[in-house]
C-alpha cells in the first residue's frame, strides 16, 4: 500500500518565539534550525524579516538547510501595490525559497481590525500571493482566525482561502488563531474547504493550545484531508502554545491509522533523537523540562505503583503504550513509600544488582526508604539518591572520599562603587586517599553578582577532587528545588537537585535537613558520588 505524504512545518523560531519568557538569539535560532533539519521536518520558518534585529541578523546569516527555509510576513496593505509595500519587500528580501503570509479570513477582523472592505481584503490576499509566486518563491497563506470566521461567515472564509489558492499558493493553512476550536469543528471546516475546491494536498493546519486540543485539532484536520501540519517544538507559542510537534511526530509514525497511511520526512531511526532534541531546546532556553510531557517527559514511562511495576517486569506492554526507546526515552521504576519488592528488584537490576525474590535485604532497603521518606526524603523524584541508599545497605557503595568539614559564609558589604552587595564563600575540606584537600570558592557570576551559598558550596566541592576531577568537570547543576515539609518545630527542608553531564545523562538527588545549606550539600554530594559510580571510577 502506497502511503500518502504528510508535510511537517516547524514555526518554533517564529510562533515559538512569541512564548512569554522566550527570547532567542540569532545563534540560538541557528542551533534549533540545524537540529530541526537533522530531524527531517519539511519546512523551517525562520521568523519575520525586518520585524526585529535578531530575525534580521538570522536571515542574513541563515544556515544551509535541506528543509525548505521559510520567511514569514503579512499580506500587502490596502492602498498600495504588492511591489511597493515595504513590509512585504522586507520579507522577500530575505531570499528564502518559501514565503508564508498571514491574512485575515474572518470578516469581523477585516472590517474592525483592518478597517477595509471585504473585497479590498480579497484583493490584498490575491495580489500578495501573485507577487510572491512571480518572484519564483513557494507561497503559503496562513488563514488567520479561519475557524472563527468559518463559524460566523463560512462563505467569506472560503473566499479568502480560494483567493490565495487561485493566486498560486502552494499551501493554504487553516489557522485556529485563538485556540478555541474543537476537533469536530476543525474536521467539518477542513472538509468544507476540500469540497469547495481546494485539494487536501494543498491544505495545512495551524492550531493553538488554549483548550488543550492543539494536537487533537491537528489530527482532526489530517483526518479530514489536510496534508500539512504546522507546529512547534515542545508546544512553544503565544499564550498556551502551538500544536506540539514533539507529540505529533511519534503519534504520526507509531500510531494507527497514521503510521500505515502516511509518510513524513522523519526517518524512523531519527525518532529516537526526539527526547534529546526536546531537552536540547529546554537547555537553550534555560527551562526545566516538563516531566509529564507525552513521549519525552522523564515521567512518561515512570511506574510508581508496585502493581504496575510487577506487571512491567513480566511484559512492558501491560502498562506502556510504546517502547520508550523508540523515542529516545527510558523506563523509570521510582522508589517511594508506595513501592513494593517488584519496583525494588527492577530498580536494583537497572543498577546492576540481581537479588532473588525473598532476599532479606529487599525488606531492609524498603524499610529504610519508607522510614527516610517519613522524615522528608522523596525518592520517587531522586532516583540517584535511592541507588546510593540501596548500595550502602548492599555493601556496594565505594568510598571515594570523606568530607571532614565545610563552612559557608554570606557577607553583606559595600563594593568599590559604594553599592551594597552580597558575597558567598564556601570552604570544603575532603580526605582523598589519606590526604586532606582544602577548596575555597566564591559564588560570583561573570558580572560579579553573588549566586548564593549553595552555588558557592557546589563550586568548592567540585573545585579540587584530585584523581576524580576529570570525571566531575562536565557536571552541571540544571535545577534546584526547595520544599519545607512539616510544621513548626518539626519542619525540615527538602532539597532536590537535578544534574546533567556532557553525555546528556540527567539525574536527581535529594537532601533533607532543618538547615537548607546542609540539605543542599547532601544532595550535591550524592550527585557527585552517583556520577563517579556511573562512570566506572575506582576509589584511590
Amino acid at each position: 500500500m502506497t502511503r500518502e505524504r504528510l508535510y511537517l512545518y516547524d514555526t518554533t523560531l517564529r510562533d515559538g518565539q512569541q512564548t512569554q519568557g522566550v527570547d532567542f538569539t540569532a545563534e540560538d535560532k541557528g542551533l534549533i534550525a540545524t537540529a530541526l533539519d537533522d530531524l527531517g521536518v519539511d519546512y523551517v520558518e525562520g521568523g519575520w524579516p525586518g520585524a526585529n534585529p535578531t530575525d534580521s541578523d538570522f536571515f542574513e546569516a541563515a544556515p544551509k538547510l535541506r528543509a525548505t527555509f521559510t520567511a514569514f510576513g503579512m499580506t500587502k496593505r490596502a492602498g498600495r501595490s504588492a511591489a511597493n509595500d515595504e513590509v512585504l519587500a522586507a520579507v522577500l528580501n530575505a531570499n528564502t525559497p518559501a514565503v508564508c503570509l498571514v491574512g485575515k479570513t474572518h470578516d469581523f477582523h477585516v472590517t474592525t481590525a483592518l478597517g477595509i472592505t471585504l473585497d479590498e481584503n480579497l484583493t490584498n490576499i490575491s495580489e500578495s500571493i501573485k507577487h510572491i509566486v512571480a518572484q519564483g518563491r513557494e507561497a503559503l497563506f496562513d488563514c488567520e482566525h479561519f475557524f472563527d470566521g468559518f463559524r460566523e461567515n463560512p462563505d467569506y472564509a472560503i473566499q479568502t482561502a480560494k483567493a490565495a489558492y487561485d493566486a498560486g499558493a502552494r499551501w493554504v493553512v487553516l489557522c485556529d488563531t485563538n485556540g478555541g476550536a474543537m476537533p469536530a469543528q476543525v474536521f467539518a471546516a477542513t472538509k468544507a474547504m476540500i469540497d469547495a475546491g481546494i485539494p487536501g494536498e494543498n491544505l495545512g493546519i495551524h492550531t493553538h493550545n488554549d483548550t488543550e486540543h492543539a494536537v487533537a485539532n491537528s489530527l482532526a484536520a489530517v483526518d479530514a484531508g489536510a496534508r500539512q501540519i504546522q507546529g512547534t517544538l515542545n508546544g512553544l507559542g503565544e499564550r498556551c502554545g502551538n500544536a506540539n510537534l514533539v507529540t505529533l511526530i511519534p503519534t504520526l509514525l507509531l500510531k494507527e491509522p497514521y503510521a500505515s497511511r502516511f509518510e513524513t520526512g522523519i526517518a524512523p531511526e531519527k525518532l529516537s533523537d526526539l527526547t534529546a532534541l526536546s531537552r536540547h531546546l529546554d537547555d537553550i532556553l534555560n527551562r526545566v523540562p516538563n516531566k509529564t510531557a507525552a513521549y519525552v517527559g522523564s515521567s512518561a514511562f515512570a511506574h510508581k505503583a508496585g502493581l504496575h511495576a510487577s506487571a512491567i517486569l513480566k511484559d512492558p506492554s501491560t502498562y506502556e503504550h510504546i517502547d520508550p526507546s523508540l523515542v529516545g526515552n527510558e523506563r523509570v521504576i521510582p522508589m517511594s513509600n508506595q513501592a513494593g519488592q517488584s519496583n525494588l528488584r527492577k530498580r536494583l537490576l537497572d543498577a546492576g544488582f540481581t537479588l532473588d525474590k525473598g532476599d532479606a535485604r529487599l525488606s531492609e532497603i524498603l524499610n529504610v526508604v519508607k522510614e527516610r521518606e517519613d522524615n522528608g526524603y522523596a525518592y520517587d523524584s531522586a532516583q540517584a539518591s535511592f541507588e546510593l541508599v540501596a548500595r550502602r545497605i548492599l555493601g556496594e557503595l565505594p568510598a571515594f572520599f570523606e568530607i571532614k568539614r565545610y563552612r559557608v559564609t554570606v557577607e553583606r558589604r559595600r563594593n568599590k562603587h559604594n553599592q551594597m552587595v552580597s558575597v558567598s564563600e564556601a570552604v570544603v575540606v575532603a580526605k582523598i586517599g589519606g590526604e586532606k584537600v582544602l577548596s575555597v570558592s566564591e559564588s560570583m557570576d561573570p558580572e560579579c553578582g553573588d549566586q548564593g551559598p549553595v552555588n558557592a558550596l557546589n563550586r568548592a566541592l567540585a573545585k579540587d577532587l584530585g584523581p576524580y576531577q576529570d570525571c566531575i568537570d562536565d557536571m552541571k547543576l540544571v535545577d534546584y528545588k526547595v520544599r519545607i515539609t512539616g510544621r513548626g518545630t518539626d519542619a525540615v527542608t527538602r532539597v532536590i537537585i537535578d544534574s546533567e553531564d556532557s553525555k546528556g545523562r540527567r539525574w536527581s538527588t535529594v537532601g533533607v535537613s532543618a538547615n537548607i545549606v546542609d540539605a543542599s550539600f547532601e544532595a550535591l554530594l550524592d550527585a557527585m558520588i552517583w556520577k563517579l559510580i556511573r562512570d566506572g571510577v575506582k576509589p584511590v
